[in-house]
């Protein structure tokens, strides 16, 4: 089969959608299909996140140029919308008779919808919803996303096919680190964009509230729109600034080090679509505090984390129970999210599901609302 992958970018500083388009593509090539791989910014030539010896193609150019380029595909798989090219490849797509799939990436979850809430009003009435309507099929990555896009009634058969995750090889990973000394401080770790969606400011709130003792709370990530200031801000008014630091951004071995060197992950979130992240720190041992806005309760059914209102009175109920406990218990959790993480994230699955709903396009196939695994499903 063969599979034109497009997106924003591919630069790890796009956060989660750069990680998970580009191993979507290995695996995809992994499983025997021709991928070609596009991103707007033209980083699929240059992007570190493509392993060198992989059989994906890295396109540049304009959007009919790298089509051109590729030759027509079975299956034009486009993730996100709102954006020039994502409305390009639908006209392309339109005109040419290839048939679309459209991952949302959480961009119509209702916190996304009022965020620059007018001008998506206008998109969405000029071309926006017309694009969405003439594809083949569109992608979830969580029930939860599956049932607001429906909800929507854009006619148009939803799929739910979570992100897959790498999980490190044991000898690497938490489970296999020497001692447990009580006596050093903990840490908690964020790591993500720092960007008003992720509830920072919440969370440092909360924090303040509850000002756990021998605890260390590390904001990893790059700044977006300015909001790391703001974040800064209410850190110094609170009076935190030896229990909260900034790291800046983290990839590579200094990403997995971060995980590895904590004891706990926060992801205070108003709204994800899936959060990858959530399953990369449970891939290294590492149990989670999330919120509502994140589609992970199967996180306590698990006993691999904490799943609290998306408020600052959520995280301070989550913050007062997940820093009371034990670093033995605490990685006792991480272990069980990692096996969990390993059994059903797996990107070889993730990778077979998708093949499987591209055949189901291909085909006419239009009567399976979910597919695959889901997180809040369990």
């Amino acid at each position: 089969m063969r599979v034109f992958l497009s997106t924003t970018s591919l630069l790890s500083s796009y956060g989660g959608p750069a990680f998970s388009v580009s191993r979507l593509a290995t695996a995809l090539a992994g499983e025997g299909a021709e991928v070609g791989l596009w991103a707007a910014d033209q980083s699929a030539q240059t992007t570190p996140l493509l392993p060198s010896d992989c059989k994906v193609r890295r396109l540049v150019g304009a959007e009919a140029d790298a089509l051109e380029c590729f030759g027509r595909p079975d299956i034009l798989h486009d993730s996100g919308i709102w954006l020039r090219h994502n409305h390009r490849f639908a006209v392309l797509a339109h005109q040419r008779s290839i048939p679309r799939v459209v991952n949302l990436r959480g961009m119509l979850e209702p916190w996304a919808l009022n965020h620059k809430r007018l001008k998506k009003r206008i998109a969405w009435s000029s071309y926006q919803r017309r694009d969405l309507q003439q594809a083949c099929c569109h992608f979830a990555t969580s029930q939860t996303e599956a049932q607001n896009l429906q909800k929507l009634g854009l006619g148009v058969p939803v799929v739910t096919i979570p992100n897959g995750v790498d999980v490190p090889e044991l000898s690497s990973a938490r489970g296999k680190a020497a001692g447990i000394d009580e006596n050093r401080s903990r840490t908690a770790l964020f790591l993500g964009r720092i960007y008003p969606v992720k509830g920072l400011p919440m969370l440092v709130e909360a924090w303040s509230r509850v000002r756990p003792q021998g605890w260390l709370l590390k904001i990893a990530g790059p700044d977006e729109a300015g909001h790391r200031k703001q974040v800064e801000k209410a850190v110094a008014t609170a009076r935190l600034g030896d229990a909260i630091s900034f790291v800046g951004p983290v990839e590579g071995e200094s990403k997995r080090s971060a995980f590895l060197d904590a004891d706990l992950f926060i992801l205070p979130t108003q709204s994800e679509s899936f959060g990858v992240v959530v399953a990369e720190a449970l891939a290294h041992c590492l149990p989670v505090l999330t919120t509502t806005g994140a589609p992970w309760s199967v996180l306590p059914e698990k006993k691999c984390g904490w799943w609290v209102d998306a408020s600052i009175d959520g995280l301070e109920q989550g913050l007062r129970q997940a820093t009371l406990l034990d670093r033995r218990t605490l990685r006792a959790m991480g272990a069980d999210g990692r096996a969990f993480v390993a059994n059903e994230y797996s990107w070889d699955r993730v990778a077979k599901l998708t093949l499987s709903s591209y055949a189901d396009v291909l085909n006419g196939v239009q009567s399976r609302p979910q597919i695959g695994a889901v997180a809040n499903a369990r």
